[in-house]
């Protein structure tokens, strides 16, 4: 433990702008993930869940693993299963990963594989679906079934003999540094990313030895899915984070994720453990035909974004997202980037926002700042139908339950003999 939570903290950040990730390769979850090997098991978005206290979405996401795994025939007896104790529900935090909205991560589903080139970690997320009815919001059948069986045959595969061409992979620090500066934030927004890595992928999946036809499939899926990095800042975002959290000490926040139900946020210097309040509600815009009534609960990992400092504290980085969300305008997403910076300890040197006058996005989310000044951290989302097998009905923002944070805070006085 060092003398002060400030020189903690500090080794924190150090540690957090020394990691340098890269994506490396795309293989089946089960053989980065052990766990996913043993009996009927799944990952899932947020700190522990049981099926039972399950939002709509989430529970539409297992019944459409449960069934692209064989386990079950449809959707009834795919309930039956998840209902049935037999399978076991395992948070995506606790084993490397992440997973968005829902997170549902089965043993068969292809999974991003990144490295972190110098600390030696390794983080894992599984492949965005695209865009419509999708699993990640809920949806089970039909086309959903159609499109993971693909992405498990042909674009998981595919993806992984291009880079199998590419040594040590891609830099992904590099190539986020550049997207940052043509106007993405990487929650809401990340289609210069995205056409950033197919223009790296391009010419080697044209180069691999997968066929013609899928080489041609997986152009056009990357070509016109305007979200598909966001998966891979998520993975980024854990990979820098669990090197972060290696430190053992200090008030760095080193996850914050959302299952439906509870919102739950790691702190450096407490370990593994939970700190969780009940979510709130996200607040948007809506596709037409739906409303704020239709809306699920705050849910997903993908807030690990704004637990690096992206997101939606890097919303001035893309101030056209915030019409999307519902937030404003320029103006607004210059006000919530700057009272992000009351909460963020530092600037991140390698994510540089010309909107900004070219100062570093934020960087290390500390508890004591957030309770001392009550401001939550501003967090871009989707916004799932609360009921399962409809998908996405909006997008908007939402932040977390400051008991979260005020937990945290009494436990890490504790730890350090003190009272808070």
């Amino acid at each position: 433990m060092y003398e002060t939570l400030n020189q903690a903290n500090a080794a924190v950040i150090a540690e957090i702008k020394r990691a340098r990730p890269r994506l490396l390769d795309v293989k089946p979850a089960k053989e980065c993930i052990p766990a996913l090997n043993e009996g009927y098991a799944l990952l899932h978005a947020g700190p522990p869940i049981a099926w039972p206290d399950m939002t709509g979405p989430m529970q539409g996401a297992v019944l459409g693993a449960c069934m692209f795994e064989g386990w079950a025939a449809d959707a009834a007896a795919a309930e039956s299963l998840a209902a049935s104790g037999k399978v076991r529900f395992l948070p995506c935090h606790d084993h490397s990963a992440v997973g968005p909205m829902g997170g549902i991560t089965s043993a068969h589903m292809p999974v991003l594989v990144v490295r972190n080139a110098e600390q030696g970690n390794y983080a894992y997320c599984n492949l965005n679906e695209g865009i419509g009815k999708v699993m990640r919001f809920g949806a089970f059948e039909g086309e959903v079934q159609t499109r993971l069986a693909w992405m498990r045959d042909v674009l998981g595969p595919t993806l992984s003999a291009a880079l199998a061409r590419i040594p040590d992979g891609i830099d992904l620090t590099a190539l986020m540094a550049q997207a940052i500066t043509m106007g993405d934030e990487f929650h809401q927004r990340n289609i210069a990313a995205s056409a950033l890595l197919l223009k790296a992928l391009a010419a080697d999946i044209a180069g691999s030895d997968a066929g013609v036809e899928a080489q041609q499939e997986v152009l056009r899926f990357l070509g016109r899915t305007d979200q598909f990095f966001l998966n891979i800042a998520m993975a980024y975002g854990k990979c820098v984070m669990d090197t972060a959290a290696k430190v053992g000490d200090g008030s760095i926040v080193t996850a914050m994720t959302r299952n439906g139900r509870d919102f739950g946020i790691r702190v450096s210097g407490l370990g593994a453990r939970w700190f969780t309040a009940p979510v709130n509600m996200p607040v948007g815009l809506f596709f037409t035909g739906y409303s704020q009534d239709d809306a699920n609960p705050d849910i997903g990992d993908s807030a690990i974004t704004e637990c690096l400092g992206i997101g939606g504290a890097a919303m001035i980085a893309a101030p056209g997202v915030t019409r999307f969300v519902g937030a404003g305008g320029f103006s607004e997403a210059l006000e919530i980037s700057e009272e992000m910076r009351e909460i963020y300890l530092d600037a991140n040197p390698m994510f540089l926002i010309p909107t900004w006058d070219y100062q570093g996005a934020c960087l290390g989310l500390d508890v004591r700042r957030v309770v001392e000044t009550g401001i939550t951290p501003v967090i871009n989302t989707g916004i799932a139908h609360r009921k399962a097998g409809i998908g996405q009905v909006g997008a908007g923002t939402v932040r977390p339950p400051l008991g979260c944070f005020e937990q945290a805070l009494e436990a890490l006085a504790a730890a350090r003999g003190l009272q808070a």
